[in-house]
């Protein structure tokens, strides 16, 4: 037995020494490529941006740093080592790959914030490949931890581990290997975390290793500021940034020497160090002018004694004041006297006009002269340009034209037209200049699409019926090919027409409601196309009674009409065997026969609706022209009427800001504002207007109400009403618990009523989400955000597919936000309303959860895969089960299976006047007092015709009931009310 111990005795020994090697070659390999990192790294000098205040950098501290290490032996190291320039690096590293459950600790000193709430922390390091080390599968790691702990105490020796933050797990991008040490070829990590500090006067910060080859090369711990700068001749002093990534810090500014304030200057300090919005200005005082952004004396005259005359001006004697000009040269009256005397411009060079239909745009080059003057401005005579009418337009205007372009439209098509530029400046009406500073051109308009019809006349009318008849248009523009007729109810206000079309100049529109009056517009077609529509005209039905048989009566209400006096005999017969035990009884089957009835009447009203002459949302991109898109569906509002008052956020375009509207004839109101920013691409100026042309179409209480445009000066500008509780996440987490079941049903009733108006447009919103719902004054939401919207295809099946999907989540509005879109549209990049529907469910849990993240700190792929395996989102706290029921139905896999926003919206009617069936938040699903589920299948029970008549005494009409098509389905989905459990046995 000696010998056989001797000998594992002296293998145990073998391999203890093979793993010291092992590790001592790891170390060594590690210190050497941190070596080689720091000459490349550190022999540059350190040069920080200027809105970044450094708190701590270790490159910059002298002598040792001494942090401290747990354990204070075999983990964290710090290393001294020297670059090029015999400078000291201190770093830190750690390689204890080879045993397994690490857990090392590194603390640095106290660091003092300096007043910051935010702080940035900046880290470089590199890391070992695990797969490059032999033998350390299973315990070495490619992460560490970062945290952080507040601490009013600059001197704790002992921190407990728990007492810790977590920032992150900090993950390398790059890791080396000993073929990049042998390559020289050094792999430096550099990742940016940011800590919210808010409570003590300071904190630590701490680095935890599990089992990683790392070296830290630096640390800097640094916050944000916005440097100190002067606008509109206000000073804003350097300003700390705000706590939250998204905050704006409000700044007032004060007025430079030598000036005054105009209106109170203030700027918003943004949480990436950058100035946002001057609103307001100083004013130099008088005696001075403005010079680089400050307030300087102005220069006299005559302080000197007398000067020289301004140039191509002279004087008669000395020391006159004001010297005359040369002949041909002309000081205007709000001039000085002493500046130059100048001329007239000369005439617009390189006229040219590009005729479209009846449109027509003029361009030209500026004058070859400018007359020494910078005042310079166009416009169009309009007594030569024969023959305009008063209805011509010019854009963006007539006179005073800065710009050396405009689009004259509505001229008469197959016409002459004269037009002359002017150009003029400050001297131009002094000199008295006339023709030789303007430039003309003649030109021919073509073909175009009609003008508007004049007036529609009514020839007959009935009870359902009116007769239509008009003129043709007063310039037809071509032959005309057919006539459009839109009409809707006049208290509908267009949100539901019908359209016909005819190819005379009368029509007959049949199927109308009586006593009803109704909104017609008429316009025509030619081979260039549609034109305008007429202006509206209103005609009533009237209350004849109805015609006799034979005389054209509707054979719909012949069948209800025989249907109804057969469901009186029945009720009559019924009174007469049905004892008074029965009574409550016989009101169900009297319900069921009304109910019969109303559904006919109902689907005859919805068929009506279904016509195709709903109204169909219309794609802006669509349109070549996006200012055609845009003067169709949004009104433009004149600038003066607009008042901003502050920022309340920053957008995708620019800042959003709130003020008041006050247009002309109407009250003032509040409303939101976003602008577009300067130094914007076509595209984004598209994109921005495009929102615009969206939100125009849609005129529904549930969905955000666009005010107008302003496109005809900068920046441009979209005018929404304004919603004073701002979006409904932050509303809910700001309302945490202080609402009840029934008010959040309230705000789901809302938002489902807006969809469904959205998805009877065929239009896939395809952001829905509680961020991009808007909360009023009055709890009301509204639907907003609709710059990922896309519109449905006329086929059912057909979804909107993505133009590009060259990343894992891209599409043309940017990322997919992947907890809130349904796996179809993840997968195969197809939006539907049925991916809509997805969406609305996770926004029902979050209303419920109170604003709280759907899936919490799960990782987008870690989202998807658990999707495609089948999990779905628990019911959150105090949820009733009918709640997460109708969710967990809006998740269906199968797109078809999902419930339609019509569906959703009539379930939570039936919770709103049922609020009993909301106290239920656990245990059995509902029984057969209310359907859970939108699909009436679920809550069926399973009788038979026959069993549900034969408790009551009626088994004897089972064969008629059958015959007419009544089947127990019918029955069983007649009103809650009317289906009493002590009448009808389960």
């Amino acid at each position: 037995m000696e010998p056989l111990q001797a000998a594992r005795t002296a293998h145990g020994e073998l391999l203890r020494f093979r793993t010291a090697h092992m590790a001592g070659n790891l170390w060594r390999t590690f210190l050497s490529s941190v070596w080689i990192l720091t000459l490349v790294s550190c022999a540059r000098t350190r040069i920080y941006p200027h809105n970044e205040v450094t708190l701590l950098d270790t490159r910059t501290v002298p002598g040792e740093l001494k942090w401290a290490a747990n354990p204070a032996e075999g983990g964290w190291e710090e290393v001294s080592i020297m670059d090029e320039k015999n400078i000291p690096i201190r770093t830190y590293q750690v390689c204890n790959v080879l045993e397994p459950s690490q857990n090392n600790w590194l603390r640095t000193d106290w660091i003092p914030p300096s007043g910051a709430q935010r702080v940035y922390v900046e880290v470089k390091f590199t890391l070992r490949d695990c797969n490059s080390l032999p033998g350390v599968t299973g315990t070495c790691k490619e992460t560490f931890n970062l945290y952080y702990h507040e601490s009013n105490e600059d001197r704790e020796s002992y921190i407990k581990e728990s007492s810790f933050i977590k920032v992150d797990t900090v993950a390398a991008d790059e890791s080396f290997t000993q073929v990049d040490v042998g390559d020289r070829i050094m792999k430096l990590n550099t990742e940016v975390r940011d800590v919210k500090i808010t409570v003590k006067k300071g904190f630590y910060l701490a680095f935890q290793d599990v089992g990683a080859c790392i070296a830290l090369v630096s640390v800097r711990v640094f916050y944000k500021t916005c440097p100190l700068t002067v606008r509109n001749l206000a000073t804003f002093p350097d300003t700390v940034t705000g706590a939250d990534t998204s905050s704006l810090v409000e700044v007032r500014g004060s007025c430079v020497d030598q000036s005054e304030e105009k209106e109170v200057p203030k700027m918003y300090c943004g949480a990436d160090g950058e100035w946002l919005v001057p609103i307001g200005g100083c004013l130099c005082k008088p005696g001075y002018e403005e010079q680089s952004g400050a307030c300087k004396g102005r220069n006299r005259l005559l302080d000197a004694g007398c000067s020289k005359c301004p140039p191509h001006s002279r004087s008669l004697r000395d020391g006159a004041n004001v010297c005359d000009c040369h002949t041909g040269f002309f000081r205007a009256d709000a001039d000085p006297p002493s500046m130059a005397c100048t001329q007239p411009p000369s005439a617009p060079q390189q006229l040219i006009s590009v005729v479209n239909e009846t449109s027509v745009v003029l361009e030209w080059a500026p004058p070859r002269r400018l007359g020494g003057r910078s005042d310079i401005s166009y416009s169009l005579d309009t007594q030569l340009c024969l023959p305009c009418g008063s209805d011509v337009l010019f854009s963006p205007d007539q006179t005073g034209l800065l710009t050396n372009r405009v689009v004259v439209s509505k001229l008469r098509a197959h016409t002459h037209y004269s037009f002359i530029v002017h150009a003029r400046n400050g001297v131009s009406q002094v000199s008295g200049a006339g023709a030789s500073q303007s430039a003309s051109v003649s030109l021919t308009t073509n073909q175009a699409a009609p003008s508007p019809v004049s007036s529609i006349q009514l020839t007959d009318v009935t009870r359902h019926s009116l007769s239509l008849a008009w003129q043709q248009p007063d310039r037809p523009n071509g032959v005309i090919l057919e006539y459009e007729v839109k009409f809707y109810e006049k208290d509908q206000r267009e949100r539901s027409y019908r359209i016909m079309r005819t190819f005379l100049r009368s029509v007959d529109v049949a199927g109308l409601n009586p006593l009803t009056v109704y909104v017609f517009h008429v316009r025509a077609r030619t081979a260039a196309g549609y034109g305008e529509y007429s202006a509206p005209f209103e005609f009533s039905t009237n209350s004849d009674p109805f015609p006799l048989i034979g005389e054209g009566v509707n054979s719909a209400f012949l069948l209800l009409s025989v249907s109804g006096v057969g469901i009186l005999l029945l009720i009559s017969a019924a009174v007469f065997i049905i004892s008074r035990r029965y009574a409550d009884v016989f009101l169900v089957v009297l319900a069921f026969f009304v109910s019969k009835y109303s559904k006919t009447k109902q689907d005859v009203e919805e068929e009506k609706h279904l016509n195709p002459g709903v109204k169909i949302y219309v794609d802006p991109f669509t349109y070549e022209d996006p200012d055609q898109a845009i003067h169709e569906f949004a009104k433009e509002i004149d600038v003066s009427s607009i008042h901003i008052e502050r920022v309340i956020g920053i957008g995708e375009f620019g800042e959003v800001c709130s003020g008041r509207l006050r247009a002309q004839g109407k009250r003032e109101i509040y409303v939101a504002i976003k602008s577009l920013k300067a130094g914007y691409s076509d595209k984004q100026r598209r994109d921005f207007l495009s929102e615009a042309s969206i939100m125009g179409q849609f005129d529904h209480p549930n969905i955000i109400r666009l005010e107008g445009v302003v496109t005809r000066c900068k920046p441009l500008m979209i005018i929404t009403e304004y919603m004073e509780n701002g979006s409904l996440d932050a509303f809910l987490r700001k309302h945490d618990g202080q609402f009840t079941v029934i008010q959040l049903v309230g705000m789901l009733r809302g938002i489902a009523s807006g969809m469904k108006y959205l998805s009877d447009m065929s239009y896939v919103h395809r952001d829905l989400a509680a961020r991009n719902i808007l909360v009023n004054s009055n709890l009301v939401c509204k639907v907003s955000d609709f710059g990922l919207s896309r519109v449905l295809e006329d086929d059912p099946e057909a979804a909107y597919t993505t133009r590009e999907a060259t990343g894992s989540y891209l599409s043309p509005g940017g990322k997919i936000p992947i907890r809130w879109t349904a796996p179809e549209a993840i997968s195969y990049r197809k939006f539907t309303t049925a991916s809509d529907v997805w969406s609305y469910g996770i926004v029902m849990w979050e209303v419920v959860a109170y604003g709280e993240r759907p899936y919490w700190d799960m990782n987008n792929q870690d989202v998807i895969k658990a999707i495609e395996e089948g999990y779905r989102l628990p019911a959150p706290m105090d949820c009733p089960v009918v709640l997460h029921q109708l969710m967990l139905d809006c998740w269906e896999r199968e797109r078809a299976d999902r419930p339609s926003f019509s569906q959703i919206l009539n379930m939570l009617d039936k919770l709103i006047r049922n609020p009993g069936t909301l106290r239920r938040t656990g245990g059995d699903r509902v029984g057969s007092e209310v359907c859970v589920s939108v699909a009436p299948e679920v809550c069926v029970p399973q009788w038979s015709l026959y069993d549900w008549l034969q408790p009551i005494g009626l088994e004897r009409y089972r064969d008629v009931l059958a015959a007419a098509g009544y089947s127990m389905t019918l029955v069983v989905n007649l009103p809650s009310f009317t289906l009493d459990k002590n009448v009808v046995p389960m």
